[in-house]
């Protein structure tokens, strides 16, 4: 097998040269460069990506854990995340906890073995916080507190908690029925995702005198269980006018209200929140919450490169050294300490300041105070989210459809 060493001798050039070449590290004159190139095309070399991952003390992999991808917003969010990161030369490692019966144990234990660089968490956990503050490896959480120091990313559930409202209230609404995942999860320190938009939602009816009830779903990997739940909310609350829900309840809502004869939008209105592609394949077209899933994603990519950067820099303040086994697999990958001069690998250095760009959204601090529901759950900035420093939050847009008036 064709090696650095064959490269150097081909090349007419020392082994450190074709090592800074190989790894993109250090400088290399053109014309020093080109020898080396023209000689790796010469004799098909290709270079050890397993050692020069090594080497750097990268294998370029995130791992992403998901609830299910069953249901369309982890879906869709999985492959805007995966996406996002192909664009940064970064590869994606899903872990689906519901799908695949197994939880977040096995994820973290290679990323503290350094099998990956590091986890975008999104599912639900029952660990404590301090679990994963222990970890000291990037993490970044997705629409869920983790703990003092891990940073957050999720949309702005009040601001679609309030479009959502102010839309329900000015167009007359009665009887709204809010549909959502086990109404136990509403509080502690990893609350269940979408919790701000049902809590404001709900403030704002009451202060409007317009009656909302709450009905749970299910598990949010059960798609299935949501027909069921349509059926149960027209049986039990004879006098409803608006459902709220995400994109799949609202879909089998005016489904079960097509079967049953009640006319959507006149007799009844439905918003969906999440805006995936199911509320363009309901029958009619679905009026949404819509959460930007690319703001998101790039937002999510942002945060670990930063995380990942930040232990770059801590681990050189701290004089640490390759292990000896990064230091023997990258033997032929390069040779000099030197040469790597602690570069980030190009997933690091791709994608700049993109979340400045994309927006931060609503500062964090905005609608951080306590909000109320009804039924006395109360949810507080630093349970629901993490904290202003350490949160990045993304505007949502009310996309106008077919099942409102």
């Amino acid at each position: 097998m064709v090696g650095m060493r064959d490269v150097a001798k081909k090349a007419g050039v020392s082994l450190s040269t074709v090592s800074l070449v190989v790894n993109n590290t250090g400088y290399v004159s053109d014309v020093m460069r080109a020898k080396v190139e023209a000689a790796m095309r010469e004799l098909d070399y290709i270079p050890n990506e397993l050692a020069r991952n090594l080497y750097h003390d990268r294998t370029n992999t995130i791992g992403v854990i998901m609830p299910t991808i069953v249901h369309p917003f982890f879906a869709t969010l999985t492959a805007a995340l995966q996406r996002e990161f192909a664009s940064r030369g970064l590869k994606t490692l899903l872990c689906s906890t519901a799908d695949a019966n197994t939880g977040e144990g096995e994820y973290v234990d290679m990323l503290q073995r350094h099998m990956m660089d590091g986890i975008i968490m999104a599912a639900h956990t029952e660990h404590p916080a301090d679990y994963w503050t222990s970890i000291r490896r990037p993490i970044v959480a997705f629409d869920r507190f983790l703990g003092a120091g891990v940073p957050t990313v999720r949309s702005d559930h009040e601001q679609g908690g309030r479009l959502i409202a102010q839309h329900l209230i000015a167009s007359g609404a009665h009887h709204v029925i809010l549909a959502g995942g086990p109404r136990a999860q509403f509080s502690g320190g990893t609350t269940f995702p979408t919790v701000r938009y049902h809590l404001t939602v709900e403030r704002m009816l009451a202060a409007a005198g317009i009656a909302c009830d709450y009905v749970e779903v299910g598990a949010v990997a059960d798609v299935t269980a949501h027909e069921a739940m349509a059926r149960r909310i027209f049986d039990r609350y004879q006098g409803v006018d608006a459902i709220v829900g995400a994109d799949v309840v609202a879909a089998m809502a005016l489904q079960e209200a097509g079967r049953r004869g009640i006319d959507v939008p006149r007799d009844l209105q439905v918003i969906a929140y999440d805006g995936t592609l199911i509320t363009e394949l309901a029958g009619k077209r679905l009026t949404s919450v819509r959460q930007d899933f690319p703001a998101i994603a790039a937002a999510l990519a942002d945060c670990m490169n930063e995380q990942i950067a930040a232990g770059d820099d801590s681990g050189r303040q701290s004089g640490a050294k390759r292990s000896g086994a990064a230091d023997a697999a990258a033997a032929d990958a390069a040779t000099s300490t030197d040469a790597a001069g602690g570069n980030m690998s190009d997933g690091d250095a791709s994608g700049g300041n993109a979340v400045d760009a994309v927006s931060t959204g609503v500062p964090a601090a905005a609608g951080s105070d306590a909000v109320e529901a009804i039924g006395g759950v109360t949810v507080g900035a630093g349970e629901a989210g993490g904290g202003a420093e350490n949160e990045r939050v993304i505007p949502v847009s009310f996309i106008p459809g077919e099942t409102t008036r």
